[in-house]
């Protein structure tokens, strides 16, 4: 009896506090959801389908405004700071205001073309990227030199088609999507890389594009293209034992 509830307890000690959890809580109607992230300004979604406009969308999906840029599409989108930061899919990023005000002209990321996907921006302003062709997750500082890269084909769970991402701020995490042509799943990554979970999306939807979280509130957003859907979920990260409760992140701002 000793040496079972000894390896119980050892079993017990090499797991995680909580694993990655999702539960759905409802979903809307948005024509080609690509790429997205959460303002709690506006307690809205920044989205962006691939065409030359972003809008902003209440949680409810209703459009609250309309934002353009000098690149010739917007395929990625991001907050940076009390700004915008958009991509078009070929390695080139510009900053906006959030009335769709350019900060300053585009740039490109260093190392020439990138399928980009989806971007995020770190706590420390770095921008980070995933593409899927060639598949990468890379770390560029805030002006575009590269400072990181990792071939998400070598993971124990390959990412072969990654497309949105989105950071907790609260554990540094990256949550990233797979589309309809990898696993059609959520990864979820430590903020130095290392994979931690990986949770099938299924069955709530076929083809996810982009995600966001509100750490306010526990919510993911993740948009889904075939049914142009978002569905929203409850979300419960990964955390070590002894791992202290998550503080509360920013959350509708403007209530």
């Amino acid at each position: 009896m000793r040496i079972g509830f000894s390896f119980v307890v050892m079993l017990a000690a090499a797991l995680p506090a909580s694993a990655l959890d999702l539960i759905e809580t409802g979903r809307y109607d948005l024509n080609n959801p690509a790429s997205l992230d959460y303002d709690p300004t506006f307690c809205g979604l920044w989205i962006a389908n691939e065409g030359p406009d972003a809008i902003l969308v209440t949680l409810q999906g209703e459009e609250l405004r309309r934002v353009t840029s000098d690149l010739f599409r917007i395929k990625a989108i991001s907050l940076d700071g009390d700004h915008l930061i958009v991509g078009d899919g070929f390695g080139k990023l510009q900053r906006l205001t959030k009335e769709g005000e350019p900060l300053a002209p585009p740039f490109s990321l260093e190392g020439g073309f990138a399928d980009t996907e989806g971007i995020a921006i770190a706590a420390n302003g770095d921008i980070v990227t995933v593409e899927d062709d060639p598949e990468r997750l890379t770390w560029f500082s805030a002006s575009g030199e590269m400072k990181r890269q990792i071939n998400t084909l070598e993971f124990p769970q390959p990412l072969t088609e990654a497309q949105g991402i989105a950071i907790d701020p609260r554990t540094g995490h990256l949550l990233i999507v797979d589309d309809w042509e990898g696993s059609n799943s959520l990864y979820e990554f430590s903020q130095e890389g290392d994979l931690l979970a990986q949770a099938s999306l299924l069955e709530y939807g076929r083809d996810p594009e982009g995600i966001a979280i509100r750490p306010g509130s526990d919510q993911l957003f993740i948009a889904f293209d075939q049914g142009a859907k978002i569905v929203t979920f409850d979300y419960t990260p990964t955390l070590r034992p002894g791992a202290a409760p998550l503080p509360p992140g920013a959350d509708c701002m403007m209530f």
